[in-house]
């Protein structure tokens, strides 16, 4: 007897051993054993289905920017850009049952996510042929700091000079980086934005140069870049489409041009370098690493370049993804994303502590929307308000539980993945970014004497009330 003839008489055996009642008990049971199978097979189906998907979307994920192997040797600063690593907030998320996982960006070498923003302008403007290196061009840019930092340190492993417009009132260890890395530094009274001091770096640029190589009323969005060479030796000015950022730019006729210095505004609320730096870096690097396993991704906004060029390709690859904005007080965007209105009600208190946006918060917040914003405005979900008070504590109980010395967008952030946390699922995971380190704050955020002299109140079990409520 053959096998297949075996197994057929060992089930019917089996069968006749189980004493069933009747006919309509047997069909009763025939039909729990195959609606438990369609089950499990269905189950296992959609498991397989879902699978298939999140390798097809990894698939369709470009090689990385730039590769970093710990045993391999980089190609200078540049070479250590990016590809920074995602780390798991252990108090946070053992606290939550929710995953909080953070970028942290702070590992670049000019200290913040900014290095990404910086590198991106630079080489854009190299590729159009507005900038290039070791010819004493010079970067300008208005910044409350990290900009700055990053624009003088790629600046300098690139060939170029860095001067920096920035406001009075900022954290001073800024400006000292700064100006340590030989930036020259000039520092403004807090603007509103309709003040034509927001406009100074702009201003500088042009007048670096005898003559504008672009003019600011043609292009669009605007670009400023200006030249030592006499106009006499600028060629006439065509158009011509750049694939990726479609920015209308001059052709320069003169091979010789290119040695002359320039001035160039770097823009980064308008520039869409700002979008794209994260929209092919910081975005497919957390897919990657999430393995795309994610619910949830959480950042703040100043130019928006982060939440907007992240957000839209993880939304795009995870499309049931939340995109939610932190956003500390004084600023508009909390309205806007929520009420689609950008209105702050301190703005109407007459009690602000600064021109811009009142909080010890640097770096995050805005009372405008910018290009970089508008660009991935659609793809936000939600927003959270952040207090002063919130982010201190935050950054407090942090050094405390995990080690963690953080700055202060960056404290802003992982208040609001707690909140968020609350609204999901047991095992949701939720990711963020850690903009900067807390190195850049000690003379405000992380100053105990300036935030009482502000009436801030430094209570980190303000966050084991949140965790707990």
């Amino acid at each position: 007897m053959g096998l297949i003839d075996y197994i057929p008489q060992v089930s019917l055996k089996f069968w006749d051993r189980i004493r069933l009642p009747n006919k309509f008990t047997r069909d009763v049971v025939w039909g729990v054993i195959i609606g438990v199978t369609l089950s499990l097979s269905s189950a296992s189906s959609a498991i397989l289905f879902q699978n298939w998907r999140r390798r097809k979307a990894i698939a369709r994920i470009p090689p990385r920017p730039i590769e970093i192997r710990s045993d391999e040797i980089v190609d200078g600063v540049i070479g250590l850009i990016g590809n920074t690593p995602l780390l798991r907030i252990n108090s946070l998320s053992d606290a939550l049952g929710v995953e909080i996982l953070g970028k942290a960006e702070y590992l670049n070498p000019g200290g913040s996510v900014k290095d990404r923003v910086a590198l991106k302008i630079i080489e854009d403007a190299e590729a159009q042929g507005l900038l290039h290196p070791h010819t004493g061009s010079v970067l300008f840019e208005g910044t409350v700091g990290s900009t700055g930092i990053s624009l003088a340190t790629v600046g300098k492993a690139k060939g170029y000079e860095c001067c920096i417009i920035m406001p009075d009132d900022v954290a001073i260890e800024k400006v000292q980086v700064l100006e340590k890395l030989g930036a020259k530094v000039e520092r403004v009274r807090p603007a509103s934005i309709v003040d034509e001091k927001q406009n100074l770096a702009r201003k500088r640029a042009l007048e670096f140069g005898n003559t504008a190589l672009v003019d600011p009323q043609k292009s669009d969005p605007e670009l400023v870049v200006s030249t030592k060479a006499e106009p006499s030796e600028v060629g006439h000015e065509t158009n011509s489409i750049l694939s990726n950022n479609i920015i209308k730019l001059p052709e320069i006729l003169r091979p010789a041009l290119e040695n002359k210095p320039r001035g160039f505004f770097a823009d980064q609320f308008e520039n869409e370098s700002n979008f794209y730096a994260h929209y092919k870096g910081t975005g497919p690097e957390i897919f990657r690493q999430t393995s795309g396993n994610l619910d949830a991704f959480v950042s703040g906004a100043g130019t928006g370049g982060t939440i907007a060029g992240t957000g839209m390709f993880l939304k795009k690859a995870l499309p049931d993804l939340r995109i939610v904005l932190s956003d500390p007080e004084g600023s508009g965007l909390y309205n806007k994303v929520k009420f689609n209105v950008m209105f702050d009600l301190k703005e109407s208190e007459g009690t602000k502590r600064r021109h811009q946006v009142d909080t010890v918060v640097e770096g995050i917040g805005i009372n405008r929307i910018t290009q970089n914003f508008a660009l991935g405005v659609d793809v936000i979900d939600d927003a959270y308000r952040i207090s002063d008070e919130e982010a201190v504590a935050m950054s407090r109980y942090l050094v405390i539980h995990d080690g963690l010395y953080l700055g202060s967008s960056s404290a802003c952030n992982l208040v609001a993945c707690v909140r968020l946390a609350k609204t999901l699922s047991k095992g949701s995971r939720i990711a963020t970014i850690l903009c900067d380190s807390g190195s850049r704050h000690q003379s405000k955020f992380w100053s105990d004497n300036y935030l009482t002299q502000n009436n801030i109140s430094i209570d980190p079990s303000i966050i084991d009330r949140l965790l707990e409520s």
